[in-house]
């Protein structure tokens, strides 16, 4: 089994920074995509950022400009700035084989308040 541990959520204010990070363990390729969703309250979880293993990289047209993902071996991250009230929401990290099985943390709450 794939196992991945998020960590860097909390609170912040309007135009402030955040970093999260994702460890995965277990049966881990770099093959993989890696990424990161987000779901707010009464909406569907939509995809924030991706990483394949070539180093390409996918943006919500939202964050473009203000968010960063990145990795390093089994690690993935997301540098988050010029945060947003529209930001909020619990984030996911996301593993995807080549066959498209899907992995998920257990999601980690980023909230933007002033």
């Amino acid at each position: 089994q794939v196992q991945l541990v998020e960590s860097g959520g909390g609170l912040v204010q309007p135009g402030g920074s955040l970093r999260l990070s994702c460890a995965a363990s277990g049966s881990i390729s770099s093959s993989n995509t890696m990424g990161w969703y987000r779901q707010a309250p009464g909406k569907e979880r939509v995809l924030v950022a991706s990483i394949g293993s070539s180093g390409s990289t996918n943006y919500k047209d939202s964050v473009k400009g203000r968010f960063t993902i990145s990795r390093a071996k089994n690690t993935v991250y997301l540098q988050m700035d010029s945060l947003k009230l529209d930001d909020t929401a619990v984030y996911y990290c996301n593993v995807r084989t080549p066959l498209w099985q899907n992995y998920w943390g257990q999601g980690t709450q980023v909230t933007v308040s002033s």
